[in-house]
């Protein structure tokens, strides 16, 4: 089964619109886990405008599952990773102002940088994955890299799948069948949901992580937190 990673930034944004600490970042982790998340992740942006550099520190010392921290490999993250030691860092190659990650790694082009920072990461003994999208000489860099694993960029699955779900997943499956064959892991995220989750993992049987966040915690306003999580639980199985 695939695992469940909840990305729980929504919650730090929701607190710092107002300050204080309501809701608790903490609790929401600890939670998440208690209703059957296998793991929890965390993007801390140089900005703070969700996930605080404190907030990695607490939550670390509570999660129980895998802890997976995102961002771009610079010096403040990579000091985060050294002192933290997560189960798993994501790299992706967002400059500190945009909203979102919109896009994957040159693997080729960055290709000195991502093995000196991966083997830098794999000194400290934590997992690496990078965000990338479907492109086999994309796979290929990635695995000349040295990762671990690699986290499909899943934007332009979910945005064509109500069009054409075959053909919106068939980048995807060819690219994830090639990583498979030459030995790397597979997570996936961005713009997952209930609508669209269950096909992707039943059409790509080697993803091992999705890291689910925006959209979990929508529907958590109406469905509950637990009812969320179970709810994405049973798409995964």
């Amino acid at each position: 089964m695939t695992k469940l990673s909840v990305n729980i930034n929504k919650v730090a944004t929701l607190r710092n619109a107002r300050g204080g600490d309501n809701p608790n970042v903490v609790k929401v982790a600890r939670d998440c886990e208690r209703f059957g998340a296998q793991g929890i992740t965390v993007h801390p942006r140089p900005d703070e405008r969700h996930i605080t550099r404190k907030d990695v520190y607490d939550v670390k010392e509570i999660v129980s599952t895998e802890f997976n921290i995102e961002g771009y490999p610079d010096e403040r993250f990579m000091k985060i990773i050294e002192e933290v030691r997560p189960t798993q860092a994501t790299l992706v190659p967002d400059p500190p102002d945009v909203l979102t990650s919109n896009a994957g790694w040159d693997t080729i082009k960055n290709e000195d940088f991502l093995i000196k920072t991966i083997d830098q990461l794999k000194s400290w003994g934590v997992r690496t994955s990078i965000f990338i999208e479907p492109e086999k000489e994309m796979m290929d860099g990635a695995k000349k890299c040295g990762t671990d694993r690699v986290e499909l960029y899943t934007e332009m699955y979910a945005s064509s799948y109500h069009k054409n779900r075959e053909e919106a997943i068939a980048e995807y499956k060819s690219a994830s069948d090639h990583a498979h064959e030459i030995g790397l892991g597979i997570n996936a995220g961005h713009d997952l949901d209930l609508h669209n989750l269950n096909y992707l993992v039943t059409t790509l049987p080697y993803v091992a992580e999705v890291s689910i966040g925006h959209a979990l915690f929508c529907d958590a306003m109406y469905l509950g937190l637990e009812n969320t999580i179970q709810a994405y639980l049973r798409e995964l199985s």
